[in-house]
């Protein structure tokens, strides 16, 4: 029994989504073949059933870093080979508006976690198949949303302090968005042998003068998210 998980490995498929919310787990697994739930503790939720005819799970992992951490080392442990989280992200460019989807093919490391496991020169790079794979699914499921594909920044904090966010800087960077678990999915996965990589739904720009009117929950994010979540299934039985 994998311990925080609360999740028999022997009902774990070796493919997995990953995403924040258990409520959002609940959803994507509503639209897997034989779902059924295999675990449940705090805020790791996890289903299985078969997509396309293929055995694939979905678990969530909770908001930052450390706690997502837990999940995707004992996804490795499971045994799991391919993973892809479906998260949300703060935009960082003007032309990916609210509603855009972020295909993330490699994070910057402004996360704590991942220090504490790898050097600060080791990169945080998505596996270039299942990007691929991400790419190539979101020509049939989001014909008529914007798709971009870049670089992302992951951060732990979200409500600001005495310090200044490093949005501006990464912004001229060339970062398209930034989130919180990005980092400690890629960094894991290789570090365990897992393919791994990330698609996000953009749910406003990333501004702190901005928080107060910040509302992911709305009509158009509901859209992307569902747009995501299928092309993030066909993404995942399409990796070897």
């Amino acid at each position: 029994m994998l311990t925080n998980l609360k999740v028999d490995p022997e009902q774990l498929p070796k493919r997995v989504i990953v995403c924040g919310d258990p409520k959002r787990a609940a959803l994507i697994a509503s639209k897997l073949d034989d779902q059924r739930q295999i675990g449940e503790n705090r805020e790791y939720h996890s289903y299985a059933g078969t997509w396309r005819g293929v055995e694939v799970a979905v678990v969530s992992h909770g908001v930052g870093a450390p706690g997502a951490a837990v999940c995707f080392e004992e996804l490795a442990k499971g045994g799991v080979q391919v993973i892809i989280r479906v998260g949300t992200a703060g935009s960082y460019q003007k032309e990916i508006e609210t509603g855009s989807l972020v295909i993330s093919s490699a994070a910057v490391r402004q996360d704590g976690l991942t220090s504490q496991l790898v050097p600060a020169g080791f990169p945080a790079v998505a596996n270039r198949h299942v990007v691929d794979a991400l790419v190539q699914a979101s020509g049939a499921n989001a014909s008529d949303l914007k798709v971009f594909e870049g670089i992302t920044l992951t951060l732990d904090v979200f409500y600001s302090g005495v310090l200044e966010f490093p949005h501006k800087l990464y912004q001229k960077a060339g970062v398209l968005a930034v989130e919180m678990e990005n980092t400690a999915l890629f960094v894991i996965a290789a570090l365990r042998g897992m393919k791994a990589g990330s698609i996000l739904a953009i749910d406003g720009y990333a501004d702190a003068d901005l928080l107060e009117s910040y509302n992911p929950h709305t009509d158009v994010m509901a859209k992307a998210i569902e747009a995501e979540a299928l092309i993030a299934l066909d993404a995942v039985i399409a990796v070897s």
